[in-house]
């Protein structure tokens, strides 16, 4: 059938309408092909490590789901600020994002004016994707409950002692809110690095120690530890017969270590729940958690704005502590 020259220019102009409406609707959904190219995700700290692994199997999960890869970059250095730093610079297009610890929100209140970056302003939150339990292991000798060490802390304050990874790690800062909140006097005692301060206590050239229970299991099920408490809210599934500090006797103690994901600040929001679905789907397979499990760490998944609620709460909290404490870094 032949069209008359009326009918081919109603047919270009709803053509035209057509493909207008099209690049609308793309404008106003910013998801529609994301991703559309590589993400890049970003480190901050060195290889190997929990963080890492972590990364890696959320990276290798969105490639295959997205049919994109997920590049995962390690920019060690600044205590995980440095790493953080680029992501906070890149463009806000979904495209680069960093994963965080617990640590970059001790990091905000003791590094001080030499950050770089507001935790708070310079990033969306996109989810938080573990918590990792940390227990306190003790030298057998020591006391067999958390109510019995908190005893003899009191009727010897300053004496007994407690090791850590490094000042303003998270085992240093976990003993430093035991103490304040216990009302006990302890001596710090920083390594450089959980491998040594975990020697010393086996050997009882210190007291205890503030562990991951990666590091920790399979010395407490040798008998060479005594484990005391969980640091989180509930007990831990890898060792339901510790009580948590507050069942121990210490109101209030959560100490939750966590890793999570973030994206530059100005990031759509479309995009940034996009990506948090995903992961959010991710971290609850049972491949994945039983990855997660072989670091001691346990799935979370939460969405965008639990995510930032979360981090707001933790810098307040760790800024508390470090102002009262008088915690400084060694520089």
């Amino acid at each position: 059938m032949n069209l008359g020259r009326r009918e081919l220019l109603q047919a270009g102009v709803g053509l035209a309408s057509l493909a207008a409406c099209a690049r609308v609707l793309a404008q106003a959904d910013p998801t529609a092909d994301f991703p559309s190219r590589p993400i890049r995700l970003i480190v901050p700290f060195a290889p190997g490590g929990g963080t890492d692994i972590v990364a890696r199997t959320i990276g290798q999960k969105l490639t295959e789901a997205w049919k994109q890869p997920v590049v995962v970059e390690n920019r060690a250095g600044g205590n995980g600020t440095i790493g953080a730093n680029a992501v906070a610079k890149s463009p806000p297009d979904g495209y680069t994002l960093s994963m965080i610890t617990s640590s970059h929100s001790v990091n905000v209140s003791l590094q001080g004016s030499k950050h770089p970056y507001d935790l708070l302003k310079d990033f969306a939150a996109v989810s938080q994707v573990t918590r990792q339990p940390y227990v306190l292991v003790a030298n057998p000798r020591l006391p067999k409950s958390l109510q019995e060490l908190i005893a003899l802390a009191r009727s010897n304050p300053g004496k007994l002692t407690y090791g850590s990874s490094g000042i303003g790690g998270t085992s240093h800062l976990a003993g430093a809110l035991f103490c304040s909140l216990a009302e006990i006097d302890m001596t710090h005692v920083p390594y450089r690095g959980g491998e040594p301060a975990m020697t010393d206590v086996v050997a009882g050239q210190i007291d205890m120690l503030f562990s991951t229970l990666l590091q920790s299991h399979g010395l407490i099920q040798a008998g060479k530890l005594r484990s005391l408490a969980v640091t989180t809210a509930t007990r831990s599934p890898a060792l339901p017969q510790v009580p948590t500090m507050q069942e121990g006797g210490v109101p209030g103690y959560v100490v939750n270590p966590w890793y999570g994901v973030v994206a530059p600040g100005a990031t759509p929001p479309a995009i940034v729940h996009k990506l948090s679905r995903e992961i959010a789907r991710i971290v609850q397979l049972p491949d994945v958690i039983r990855k997660m499990a072989s670091d001691g760490s346990e799935p979370v998944g939460s969405t965008p704005e639990q995510f930032a609620a979360h981090i707001k709460s933790e810098v307040e909290k760790w800024r508390d502590l470090i102002r009262k404490t008088g915690i400084r870094t060694e520089t």
